[in-house]
């Protein structure tokens, strides 16, 4: 039996890998939507269409759960496809919710009112898309009041990660932590708003420095797909192979997801 994890390229990998470690027993789908990323600068209708038909290719595969590995489809798409009308049996999980369980260090199901945490100034980095959507904003205010968050849109980034460009990407994640903390000079905190970050997370922590606490998602949401799954055993579909499938060229992808992953890694067409 399988979980689905979608993402529009091989950010989620890094999901996959926490994933994998924490959950040794359960297989996964992984699918990399690699020949329409990146995903950060398409507009919202563009996110919804394409998170919604790799869903669907996850469901055929088995999967009644789908896990969202891409900050900008749980900003752009998850809600709308809630909207819409998940089919009954199957369900379809964003990135975000980890990240604010821990933030604000209260449980998801938790409605009572919002409150004050620890955390004032909070700074987010996510693709463009994302921050458009001011989703993280949205769902903050839900359950924390008084947490200033200065969102940086960093372009470029995806990119130079997904064509394994290390030196762009980390001169990029430089730049865009210098234009944000001309915005914001004392963040307490910094929320990494895309799968691909954490493969940067060493350079943000340098770029930041030693006193902001850097909040990356492979790991929590490891931890909150454990706790999902204890409560919910039934959300494991019927599909028992572990499988690798992407949009873009399997051969081609194969290659760098093994580099990123720093083992073999197979992808096969979807």
């Amino acid at each position: 039996m399988a979980v689905g994890i979608f993402d529009s390229g091989l950010g989620g990998l890094t999901v996959l890998d926490a994933v994998s470690k924490r959950l040794p027993d359960v297989p996964f789908v992984y699918l990399g939507d690699s020949a329409n990323a990146p995903y950060g600068v398409r507009d919202a209708d563009d996110v919804y269409n394409l998170t919604k038909a790799s869903v669907e290719r996850l469901w055929e595969a088995g999967c009644d759960l789908v896990i969202l590995a891409c900050n900008t489809a749980s900003a752009a798409a998850l809600r709308r496809m809630q909207e819409q009308g998940i089919p009954p049996g199957k369900r379809v999980l964003g990135v975000f919710v980890p990240l604010i369980e821990a933030l604000t260090e209260r449980e998801w199901g938790d409605n009572s009112p919002p409150r004050e945490v620890d955390v004032k100034h909070v700074a987010l980095f996510a693709t463009p898309a994302t921050v458009a959507s001011r989703a993280f904003q949205r769902e903050l205010a839900f359950r924390a009041i008084g947490v200033d968050v200065e969102a940086q849109a960093c372009g470029g980034v995806v990119d130079a990660i997904e064509d394994g460009d290390e030196i762009l990407a980390e001169a990029m994640v430089r730049s865009h932590v210098e234009a944000l903390m001309r915005k914001m000079p004392k963040p307490e905190a910094a929320i990494l708003g895309c799968t691909h970050y954490p493969l940067m997370e060493k350079h943000f922590q340098a770029a930041l420095g030693a006193d902001v606490k850097v909040y990356s998602q492979a790991d929590l949401v490891a931890q909150s797909l454990a706790n999902y799954l204890e409560r919910h055993p039934n959300m494991i579909g019927e599909g028992a192979d572990r499988l690798f499938l992407t949009t873009g060229d399997p051969a081609a992808v194969s290659n760098r997801a093994t580099q990123f992953l720093r083992r073999k890694i197979a992808f096969e067409a979807a």
